[in-house]
């Protein structure tokens, strides 16, 4: 008898079935969390991410590329890769001028260059989708501009997260995101803090299998003003 065939004579035996699917979708619209306003709801997101222990700068348009030079400084970072090929990839460069920071481009196969991104690159930065108020989560998008392994293998994970984007629930997002009509892009990536695991003895741990450090520099609409946020965020 195959192994196959031995597992499902096994399934027969234990005379299983298929489980029904849960109805998740119709349980959150009937549990929706709500907010009096955009500054109440970015307070809720930011309280549940930083929870985490994920860093969260209040930035605008003007001020952006200064707090990040700023941050990544202050961690002390060798390197960092960037998505050139991107209009916020490109300002992150440019932010970088004149520090001792090298800012590195996602241009090559991973092959080609796999043991230094994984043992030699400090941090990444990537732009994102959209974010989940509820949860305290924000959506990136893998792309060949901006893959997945570029929040998801360096040390230290920047951010630059358009809060104007900003949905109450998940399904929320997959509405004001078209992702079911235009076609669900080859991978999203949520992401609610720094990489972190209690596999072992129960003890919390940041940085096992995937960024310890977690930036978002969060850029705020022009009616916002940060001194809102702060005051009880």
């Amino acid at each position: 008898m195959s192994a196959r065939d031995n597992i499902l004579a096994k399934l027969k035996k234990a005379d299983a079935y298929p489980m029904a699917e849960p109805d998740t979708f119709g349980y959150y619209q009937t549990h929706e969390m709500t907010w009096d306003d955009e500054v109440s709801r970015l307070k809720h997101w930011a309280a549940t991410m930083r929870a985490v222990k994920t860093e969260i700068y209040w930035v605008n348009e003007h001020n952006w590329q200064e707090v990040f030079r700023q941050a990544a400084e202050e961690k002390g970072i060798r390197n960092i890769v960037l998505p050139h090929q991107t209009g916020h990839g490109q300002k992150a460069k440019a932010a970088l001028e004149g520090t001792q920071i090298e800012a590195l481009d996602y241009d090559r196969v991973i092959d080609e260059w796999k043991d230094e991104f994984f043992t030699q690159v400090d941090a990444g930065f990537s732009g994102s989708k959209c974010g989940i108020a509820r949860t305290g989560t924000i959506m990136l998008e893998s792309s060949p501009q901006e893959p997945r392994s570029l929040s998801l293998v360096p040390p230290i994970h920047f951010c630059l997260f358009d809060a104007a984007k900003m949905y109450g629930e998940f399904h929320h997002a997959l509405a004001g995101e078209k992702l079911l009509e235009n076609g669900m892009p080859t991978n999203l990536i949520l992401v609610s803090g720094p990489s972190k695991t209690a596999d072992i003895q129960l003890t919390l741990a940041y940085g096992a299998h995937g960024p310890r450090d977690l930036v978002v520099l969060a850029l705020l609409p022009a009616h916002i003003s940060p001194a809102d946020l702060e005051e009880q965020a």
